[in-house]
């Protein structure tokens, strides 16, 4: 059986209170009316009422016995309103202070989601120096997210090409629901990747965040990620060995100002061919900094109990005991040089003779004094 979830106003409360009130007053008015009107009623009658059955007796004006029934209703009176009075302040004080708890709540609950994903300072956002598009915007540069303008997707939500009126051309990554990453990641990848500014870094745009939307508005690559390139057997064909040498020194200089150069010594935990995207002209930009980590000082490595990245191209202290630091990304850098250089996944590459995989088999290789 469904249940009803039913929710009284402060109004619908007072509501009632003001009819308990009328119905014990026509009680009582009914009976003294009655009681009064002694040319009706005898000694020895019996009144029925709503009240009650009452024996009457004929009482003289000016008599104790009258005296006695003025008395009597004044007790009745007292016992009748304060309850009713009692009762009506209990449910007004109820009534206000759940008005009160649920607008505060409701209150706070709007404000929170809107500013949470900047810890709700605005020093913090004032720092990040970044544009804020409204969602009215990027959702007529994207034709209301159109599964024909969706060119990709993955562990954030789906990422769509948008326009934006000023002719620029965009991609909109857009959180979802039901997104393995959240709004930590959301928050730190706009935090870091604002503060970085690289040839060989994608550029972030800006963001938009409304309500349960939030989106990340990047520069448009139009050859999209080196994964659809090597991997690909008709695309694969375009990378000559200049350009795979090329996109390999673009992601090396990237991966360089992230770990030397830059304001945030930056660990990006995640580099792996899908992204690392593609302009127009081949050149590599290094992106998705969800699961990035910042160092200051002189730190140059830290745990954490919560691995996550991508296997085939973490290194093993990080993948077995957490510890990660610029090496963690010199190794991840390694298999995507292998996978460049060969065409093949790490992953999906098992050798025929002695089942290495990629790793393994250059291992192999270097040991031997072979180069293919």
């Amino acid at each position: 059986m469904r249940s009803l979830n039913y929710r009284v106003t402060m109004q619908e409360a007072v509501f009632v209170v003001l009819l308990l009130s009328l119905h014990f007053q026509k009680i009582y008015t009914a009976e003294i009316a009655v009681i009064s009107d002694s040319r009706f009623l005898t000694e020895g009658d019996t009144l029925v009422s709503p009240a009650g059955v009452f024996e009457l007796g004929f009482f003289r004006p000016g008599s104790s016995e009258n005296k006695y029934v003025d008395q009597k209703k004044g007790r009745a009176n007292i016992k009748i309103i304060l309850p009713v009075v009692f009762l009506g302040v209990l449910l007004i004080g109820l009534s206000s202070t759940w008005f009160w708890y649920s607008r505060r709540k409701r209150h706070h609950a709007q404000s929170t989601r809107k500013g949470e994903f900047l810890h709700a300072g605005k020093s913090q956002r004032d720092a990040m120096e970044l544009p804020l598009f409204s969602f009215s915007t990027i959702a007529e540069a994207t034709a209301s997210f159109s599964p024909d303008n969706k060119i990709g997707e993955g562990g954030f939500g789906p990422v769509y090409k948008g326009m934006l009126e000023e002719g620029i051309e965009i991609a909109v990554k857009r959180l979802s629901k039901t997104s393995s990453q959240g709004l930590d990641e959301f928050k730190n990848e706009v935090i870091c990747i604002s503060k970085l500014q690289h040839r060989n870094l994608v550029k972030l745009l800006g963001c938009s965040i409304e309500g349960d939307e939030k989106l990340l508005i990047y520069e448009y690559m139009p050859n999209r990620g080196l994964d659809s390139c090597i991997f690909d057997t008709a695309r694969s064909t375009l990378l000559d060995w200049t350009t795979r040498f090329n996109i390999i020194k673009g992601i090396a200089r990237g991966l360089l100002y992230l770990h030397q150069d830059s304001r945030l010594r930056i660990i990006h935990r995640d580099l792996k061919a899908s992204n690392v995207l593609l302009d127009r002209d081949m050149n590599p930009k290094i992106s998705d900094f969800g699961i990035a980590r910042s160092f200051g000082g002189n730190e140059t490595q830290a745990n954490t109990e919560r691995v996550v990245g991508t296997y085939g191209y973490m290194s093993p202290e990080y993948a077995l005991d957490g510890v990660f630091s610029i090496k963690s990304d010199v190794f991840s850098f390694g298999v995507l040089v292998l996978e460049i250089v060969s065409g093949k996944r790490n992953r999906g590459f098992i050798h025929p003779e002695h089942d290495n995989n990629l790793i393994g088999h250059a291992w192999r290789m270097h040991n031997e004094g072979r180069q293919h």
